[in-house]
């Protein structure tokens, strides 16, 4: 099955609005000769607005970068999907590594974010990765379907294009390593037959899985090139227009 990329970018807890605003516009140009890819981008929620002013009208996705399960109620801190989608949002990162490891996300609750993202309409990205301990273990594989099985406990998905999986290596996210190709065509390769295991093979074959570590314009052709990699994830390259417009339009 042929899978629409997506180039999806994590701006993560940075700039203010007046660069944010810069940014979007700057990056207009790039998803709109992007062609047959996707090209999403997730401000801080404080930017949002700001942001979605700036692309309205264009084709750039706009996403959340977490997402709350419940629609309104006392859940301080929380932005719930509803929020989201009012303003102009159709996707959200869900369980990214710094959510997992910094805040001390854990599998139920990412499995309860997921849950309400789908329930509300929103496109999730669910994030899984190892940290370098485990790699250097053996253990990816049996983390990577610990943390897909539990996020998809009570999970019904009947399109393929209703959710996004989103493979970050966490020992290669700011660090400037980067998994090689074959590693990652490796691991998308296992969790696009796990999630045929979980789902069924119509599901598996049409879901996008994106790679996200340290993605930089000159490794993009390499990882485009792997036949289970959809997309990508980026962080930090993402900050920078020029960065990200060569990553868009790598080709």
């Amino acid at each position: 099955m042929k899978r629409r990329p997506l180039i999806a970018g994590n701006w993560k807890m940075h700039l203010d609005s007046v660069k944010a605003r810069q940014l979007a516009r700057d990056l207009i140009p790039a998803a709109a000769s992007a062609g047959n890819y996707d090209v999403m981008i997730a401000p801080s929620p404080t930017l949002l607005p700001v942001v979605a002013e700036a692309v309205r009208g264009s084709t750039i996705i706009l996403g959340g970068q977490n997402v709350c399960w419940a629609a309104q109620g006392a859940f301080t801190g929380e932005t719930s999907p509803a929020m989201l989608l009012e303003l102009g949002c159709r996707m959200a990162l869900i369980g990214h590594s710094e959510r997992r490891h910094i805040f001390a996300e854990d599998d139920r609750l990412i499995n309860k974010r997921l849950s309400g993202a789908l329930e509300h309409g929103l496109i999730p990205i669910l994030c899984l990765g190892e940290m370098l301990e485990a790699r250097r273990q053996g253990l990816t594989f049996k983390i990577l379907e610990e943390q897909l099985r539990s996020a998809l406990i009570n999970i019904s998905i009947t399109s393929s294009d209703k959710l996004i999986i989103a493979y970050e290596p966490v020992w290669a996210i700011g660090t400037g390593q980067t998994a090689t190709t074959e590693q990652a065509q490796e691991v998308h390769v296992f969790l696009r037959q796990l999630i045929g295991d979980i789902f069924d093979k119509t599901i598996a074959s049409g879901i996008r899985i994106l790679y996200g570590g340290s993605v930089k314009p000159e490794t993009m052709a390499a990882l485009m090139y792997q036949n289970d990699i959809d997309g990508v994830l980026v962080g930090g390259a993402a900050l920078n227009a020029e960065s990200f417009s060569k990553i868009i339009n790598y080709s």
